[in-house]
């Protein structure tokens, strides 16, 4: 046997190649496309998302007159949990349109498939005025800028206005469900578990063996997911977007105050108010009085916050804040020592009940209270010496 019968042997079936098709080694390899539209009555209010709307739930700067239909939804799918080795493997994304919800995903079926895949998403990138993704400013985008630059090529396209809804969802539930993955949000906030859903762990060694056996089977699960997180982050924005317009919908205090202080977070303090005074009737009460009661008074409407503290003495919540602060008020705005002393005295005696714990920050409390005693006392009788 010759080396041209070896390595014919070696690489393939043996089979002679049809000379009237021959291979072009300089057309550049090219990746997998899938795509599908999912129908419109999935996706409730999308069609209705505003750039104003999401200046309440994000800091950062959006497009003022934003389209629902520029707002690219993305997800990947790695070899690893990050660093230098890891590749995206499988890049989602979804957009609005006025059929639907259209997602296309782009599969590397193997390592020389990467640059085309990059291509396709930078492509994608370009047309939209706004990214959403999940963990994504943490994990994908950083991947994907590493991946363009281990490829030379332009990373730009990954500059654009960046939703990462899982800071945005732990601001708004994490007080009350704690562990904010997709999927528990999926099941207690959309109501919409999934069933026989890939855990995200077993995705890359589902690829490994994929390049191992080429059997197109392994990945299916994986397309699977990707295509259900894609179209769960749209569900979810707008879902947080109906909220945020209308708290009055949120049935849990614990989720509606903290809506208040995220919207204090977006510098929208009116907004807040009206979410501190809604979760006041339930078991966040003594938190959200107390919140309302500064946020008048960051306001400079100390008559309004005095009203509050007043109402949580006579509620008997906050132990002795509320008449810390009304001491402060009584003091300083209506200057009458008088009344601030008597307040002062109550504090500080609520302080030294023998059932509350004495811990640092206590102490802190009773030192101060107490010399606030002292002071106002020798404020009183130099003013009647």
């Amino acid at each position: 046997m010759n080396l041209r019968d070896k390595l014919r042997a070696v690489g393939g079936s043996g089979q002679p190649r049809n000379p009237a098709a021959p291979e072009n080694r300089d057309a550049p390899l090219d990746c997998r496309h899938l795509s599908e539209i999912r129908p419109p009555e999935e996706f409730p209010g999308a069609a209705d998302l505003t750039g104003e709307t999401l200046a309440l739930m994000t800091e950062k700067e959006m497009p003022e007159a934003l389209d629902p239909r520029k707002i690219l939804y993305l997800d990947t799918e790695t070899t690893g949990l990050g660093g230098s080795g890891s590749v995206a493997f499988l890049v989602g994304m979804g957009f609005w349109t006025d059929r639907g919800f259209e997602i296309h995903q782009f599969l590397m079926r193997d390592y020389p498939e990467e640059p085309a895949l990059l291509r396709h998403v930078a492509a994608g990138l370009s047309r939209f005025d706004a990214l959403c993704t999940f963990n994504g400013s943490t994990f994908d985008v950083p991947l994907l800028e590493s991946r363009l630059l281990m490829n030379r090529m332009d990373r730009t396209c990954l500059g654009l206005p960046h939703l990462d809804l899982l800071h945005l969802c732990r601001r708004l539930w994490k007080l009350r469900l704690g562990r904010c993955n997709l999927g528990r949000l999926e099941e207690v906030i959309l109501g919409k578990p999934r069933l026989d859903d890939l855990p995200g762990s077993e995705v890359p060694q589902r690829y490994f063996s994929y390049l191992k056996t080429r059997q197109d089977s392994l990945l299916e699960d994986v397309l699977i997911h990707n295509a259900q997180d894609i179209a769960s982050l749209c569900v979810l924005l707008n879902h947080m977007a109906d909220l945020y317009l209308h708290p009055e919908k949120i049935a849990f205090s614990e989720d509606v105050y903290s809506m208040g202080r995220a919207l204090e977070k977006t510098r929208h303090p009116e907004n807040a108010r009206r979410c501190y005074t809604l979760a006041r009737r339930g078991k966040m009460g003594t938190e959200a009085s107390r919140a309302l009661a500064v946020s008048y008074r960051r306001s400079g409407d100390r008559e309004r916050a005095a009203g509050i503290w007043r109402e949580m003495i006579a509620r008997r919540q906050g132990g002795a804040e509320p008449y810390i602060e009304l001491a402060k008020y009584e003091e300083h705005v209506r200057r009458n020592p008088e009344a601030a002393l008597a307040l002062t005295e109550k504090a500080l005696l609520l302080l030294c009940e023998p059932g509350l714990e004495d811990g640092s920050a206590v102490q802190e409390m009773k030192n101060a209270v107490q010399y606030r005693y002292q002071r106002l006392q020798r404020k009183l009788k130099e003013r009647n010496a």
